[in-house]
C-alpha cells in the first residue's frame, strides 16, 4: 500500500551547483550524498520535513539521467512513494494496466527497492515506489 510522498528528484547537469542552491540559498540541510551504481547516479539528499529533495547528477556521464538531461536539460524528475508492500502494488497496478521501466523492482538509495511507472501510464509524470527493507 502506497504510504507517503517519499521524495521529489531533481535532474541536475552540475551537482555541486545544486547543493548549494538547495542548502545554502534555500536553507535546506544536506543530509548526505550516495552513489546509486544502479541507476548510475550520484544523488544528494535534503529533507524537507517527511519528504526529501532528492538531487540527481549521472555518474561519469552515463545512464538514464544523462539521457534525460541531454534531452530536455535540469528539472523535475520523478516524484518517488514509499510503499510498505512494493511487490503487492506493482502486481495490483499491472492489473490496471499500469506499465513499468523494468519487470521488477531492483536496489535503490538507503537499501530501498525500486521500480518507476512508465510516464505514458502516468499523464506524463514519472514515478517511483520505494520499499524500505524492513
Amino acid at each position: 500500500m502506497i504510504r507517503r510522498l517519499d521524495h521529489i528528484a531533481i535532474a541536475v547537469p552540475d551537482l555541486d551547483a545544486a547543493i548549494r542552491r538547495f542548502a545554502e540559498d534555500i536553507g535546506l540541510e544536506l543530509q548526505g550524498i550516495e552513489d546509486v551504481a544502479d541507476q548510475k547516479t550520484t544523488t544528494a539528499f535534503l529533507p524537507a520535513g517527511e519528504t526529501q529533495i532528492e538531487l540527481i547528477h549521472p555518474m561519469d556521464g552515463q545512464g538514464p539521467v544523462q539521457a534525460y538531461l541531454d534531452k530536455r536539460g535540469g528539472g523535475l524528475h520523478h516524484l518517488c512513494f514509499e510503499t510498505d508492500d512494493i511487490d503487492a502494488d506493482v502486481k495490483r497496478l499491472k492489473d490496471k494496466g499500469y506499465r513499468f521501466i523494468s519487470d521488477a523492482p531492483r536496489p535503490g538509495a538507503h537499501g530501498t527497492r525500486v521500480i518507476f511507472i512508465h510516464p505514458k501510464s502516468c499523464g506524463g509524470v514519472l514515478i517511483e515506489l520505494a520499499e524500505y527493507s524492513k
